[in-house]
């Protein structure tokens, strides 16, 4: 079985778990602790299997991989059906660039490393934190919004069925309410991401419900 080392509420691990989940494949999860004893991510034993010291991490066998793209890229060739990379070439692309814009744009400046460098190295205060958080988020999101003007209006991000695009924007947006941004400012991300608060997928998916959810 599939093991993944994931934290509650880590962005990154969520839409991991939703891909794992849309696909029916069936997973173990290995709970890592971001905060609890300095954070466990930098424990001896996980950093033998991750030197990044972050999650999510999937083990597949004897085959290890962390990064969550990399990670959907791999169940998308191991698994292929159902498909959450497909279309033409363009929207193939689309859908990456959109990933991206959340992978590399905004996920990483919310999150807990940097949040703790800003805060116990840089001296940044709270109410600081707090706007620089906001402000990334809310910079992100806008782009997603209007780059999403001409493309056809569907229940998901891409079409009538669930991408990776999907499976980024919900942890992202869960992130967005987390920290006090009005989601209700991207009518087409919040509509999105709540038809997929409907299906089981996501659900399972949630942090509310994983085995360390509030730990």
């Amino acid at each position: 079985m599939l093991k993944l080392y994931s934290y509650w509420r880590s962005s990154a691990s969520y839409r991991v778990r939703i891909a794992l989940n849309l696909k029916g494949l069936p997973y173990e999860i290995v709970p890592v602790h971001l905060v609890r004893d300095g954070g466990q991510q930098f424990s001896a034993a996980y950093r033998a299997l991750n030197p990044q010291s972050r999650v999510p991490l999937l083990v597949d066998g004897d085959f290890v991989l962390n990064q969550s793209l990399a990670i959907l890229d791999y169940l998308e060739a191991q698994h292929p059906q159902p498909a959450l990379l497909s279309g033409d070439a363009r929207t193939k692309a689309r859908i990456r660039a959109f990933c991206l814009t959340i992978v590399a744009d905004i996920q990483p400046l919310q999150n807990t490393s940097v949040l703790k460098y800003l805060g116990q190295t840089l001296q940044v205060g709270e109410d600081a934190r707090t706007a620089w958080l906001r402000h990334w988020i809310t910079r992100g999101l806008a782009a997603l919004e209007e780059g999403l003007r001409d493309v056809p209006d569907a229940p998901f991000v891409f079409g009538a069925s669930p991408s990776w695009a999907d499976c980024v924007l919900v942890p992202q947006i869960y992130a967005a309410q987390r920290f006090g941004c009005d989601a209700a400012r991207y009518p087409r991300l919040a509509r999105v991401a709540a038809h997929c608060a409907t299906l089981p997928a996501f659900q399972r998916a949630h942090p509310d419900a994983q085995p360390d959810a509030g730990a």
